[in-house]
């Protein structure tokens, strides 16, 4: 009987916290869980995240991508920027933007056709 099983049959259920629910499960699947949750944060990230994850200050990728301090500030709490905007912040640290659109039932499709927005295909 797994874990959860057990603690949902004693009643328990409503008042564990997902952290002691934690704690109570064998190391190996801590690790697991650990693991697995660091994978999905790393695969979403805001372009702060991703500035101080590589260790970029603000000031840092204003002078390599040639827009001010204040610029890139307003940039990483924007949801909606131009795309060649966010190639020259991503390129500014060293790194190339790819776009792959997703759709139910069909592989990925990258996108190309953007090389005068700034985003080379060197795939």
């Amino acid at each position: 009987m797994s874990v959860l099983r057990s603690i949902w049959k004693k009643g328990d259920f409503m008042t564990t916290t997902l952290k002691s629910y934690l704690k109570k499960l064998p190391e190996k699947y801590q690790k697991k869980i650990k693991k697995r949750a660091g994978d999905l944060i790393s695969q979403e990230m805001t372009l702060r995240n991703i500035r101080k994850t590589l260790e970029f200050t603000q000031t840092d990728v204003s002078s390599k991508s040639g827009m001010n301090q204040e610029t890139i500030s307003r940039l990483e709490r924007r949801s909606d920027l131009l795309l060649s905007t966010l190639i020259s912040y991503i390129e500014a640290m060293g790194g190339r933007l790819n776009l792959t659109a997703t759709f139910p039932n069909r592989p990925p499709i990258h996108l190309t056709g953007f090389e005068g927005a700034g985003l080379k295909n060197k795939s």
